[in-house]
């Protein structure tokens, strides 16, 4: 089994506010590791995690995407090079789009932020969501970590009464 420890760094004091985040990224990280362990794209080693705010990631978003918008996490896989070994990337994630998903959506924010977290895991080993079938993929797999777990399937509309669309991460 291919181990995966996540660095985190806490850059924004938002992030107080939920004293068990750093608890759900690690079981979220160590979940999908296990997972998805065995197929070519795994390898051990570690995640960078920045917990940010909507005004970093914003930049963030701008500078490596050409999008002047805050989201709700970005992944940057690491070159798979000599220097790198053992990084697999980082990951930053919001947390007020994140807390404000979660209003809209009705969903709870542990939850979401182990979502979060997995789709931000998966992109690092490979994964992608650019054409309907890699999406399908991607989201299936999204589920069924999610789902071992013991949390809720996140593509499932958790509120019926409410007209939102999701957008994929």
């Amino acid at each position: 089994m291919s181990v995966v420890t996540a660095d985190i760094v806490v850059e924004s004091e938002l992030w107080q506010a939920e004293p068990q985040a750093e608890a759900t990224i690690n079981t979220a990280i160590a979940a999908a590791a296990n997972f998805v362990n065995g197929l070519p794209s795994t390898r051990g080693g570690e995640v960078s995690i920045l917990l940010s705010d909507d005004s970093a990631i914003r930049e963030v978003n701008r500078q490596w995407r050409g999008l002047d918008k805050p989201t709700n996490v970005l992944s940057f896989p690491a070159a798979n090079t000599p220097a790198t070994q053992g990084h697999l990337g980082d990951i930053v994630i919001a947390y007020e789009t994140l807390r404000r998903e979660c209003e809209t959506e009705g969903r709870q924010f542990l939850h979401h932020l182990a979502h979060l977290t997995v789709h931000g895991f998966l992109h690092l080993i490979g994964y992608d969501h650019e054409t309907d079938a890699q999406a399908d993929e991607m989201e299936r797999l999204e589920s069924r970590i999610m789902i071992a777990m013991n949390m809720p399937d996140p593509w499932l509309d958790v509120r019926p009464d409410a007209a939102v669309q999701r957008e994929r991460a």
